[in-house]
């Protein structure tokens, strides 16, 4: 599963859809990976790590990384077990 930290971005759904497509070459085998998506204040880190996800994506956002709700103690509890990615104010965190 990914989980996707909302930065109360619009942005953030287009990524969600990204992730939902296909690959080219993504076969007839190819299956859409879960995807959960929180707002940065609608959820905690205790909360998070309970579900379990393979991956975490840190959206962009109209605020800075210390404005960005459990963004940073997100990547801070995640990074050294799961792939991380961070998209523009996500990659600033």
């Amino acid at each position: 599963m990914i989980v996707i930290i909302d930065n109360y971005d619009s942005f953030t759904f287009n990524i969600v859809q990204t992730l939902a497509t296909c690959p080219p070459g993504g076969g007839p085998d190819w299956q859409p990976p879960e995807i959960k998506v929180f707002r940065n204040d609608k959820i905690d880190v205790p909360a998070l790590a309970e579900l379990r996800p393979d991956r975490l994506l840190i959206s962009p956002g109209p605020c800075t990384p210390a404005e960005a709700g459990i963004s940073i103690a997100a990547i801070k509890y995640f990074a050294p077990r799961i792939p991380v990615l961070g998209v523009c104010l996500g990659h600033q965190a």
